[in-house]
């Protein structure tokens, strides 16, 4: 915000920010498998997914209060982190607080396809924030810590505030689409649509990366060692994935 709002008492405004982002591979053998999980294992377990959690949590000016995470077999791992705005002040024998206190969550989850070989890994964080601070422009930050091959995201305000006046504020910040936190040189890798429902401050955007290089989506195999029709069959695959989960749902499997 440019200009701080005056209000009347504290910022009562919630805003939520849900991002979800989908890595998918090419994994034939029992040990292009082995090596898949053993990439997942040390892309997303909980220590770095902690600290992507955390880094994000310094970027919107909050206080980590709790930190609770989880690593699950053969892969897969959880953080919930609690936080609120601005640090906890000792005041004499009382424990004062401001009382918009939210959290930060991340799970993964691992998919594979018994036909097609391929592999899918998604990542869900949520971002729940009270108060003036917005997780918004922590977005470029998070697309980049991944491999994104499809991302979408899901952003909404909830409840009202007031101002001197008594006005009712059911927004802090102007937001058009999501699109205007992230940066343009992230977009134009990307195809990208927007869902907005203005009237109830509902935001939602989803993308799917534009180019396909084969050789980003194969574990220890050369792209070179694959023949050109099975090369083919592959990226046709790969494509074909994407743009099902792009578009939430099937399009080219009965």
């Amino acid at each position: 915000m440019v200009d701080k709002l005056k209000l009347y008492g504290f910022n009562n405004l919630t805003k939520a920010l849900s991002f979800n982002i989908y890595d998918v591979c090419y994994a034939k053998t029992a040990r292009e498998q082995r090596d898949y999980i053993a990439y997942i294992d040390s892309q997303y377990n909980s220590e770095r997914l902690t600290k992507i959690l955390t880094d994000l949590t310094d970027m919107i000016g909050a206080k980590v209060l709790n930190i609770a995470k989880q690593d699950y077999e053969p892969q897969g791992a959880s953080v919930a982190i609690l936080i609120a705005e601005g640090s906890m002040t000792p005041a004499g024998r009382t424990q004062l607080a401001h009382l918009d206190k939210s959290h930060v969550t991340v799970h993964t989850y691992p998919e594979y396809h018994p036909e097609t070989c391929l592999a899918t890994f998604r990542v869900d964080i949520d971002v729940a924030t009270c108060g003036e601070i917005t997780p918004l422009s922590t977005l470029d930050y998070l697309i980049s810590s991944f491999d994104s091959d499809i991302i979408t995201m899901d952003y909404r305000v909830r409840g009202f505030t007031r101002d001197v006046n008594g006005k009712k504020l059911f927004l802090d910040h102007t937001i058009t689409s999501i699109q205007d936190y992230i940066a343009q040189e992230t977009l134009n890798r990307y195809d990208t649509v927007d869902i907005n429902v203005y009237d109830s401050n509902i935001f939602h955007t989803k993308m799917m990366i534009k180019e396909i290089d084969l050789q980003n989506y194969l574990f220890k195999t050369d792209v070179y060692e694959l023949p050109p029709k099975v090369r083919l069959e592959i990226m046709n695959n790969l494509r074909r994935e994407m743009i099902e989960i792009f578009s939430g749902r099937n399009i080219y499997s009965n």
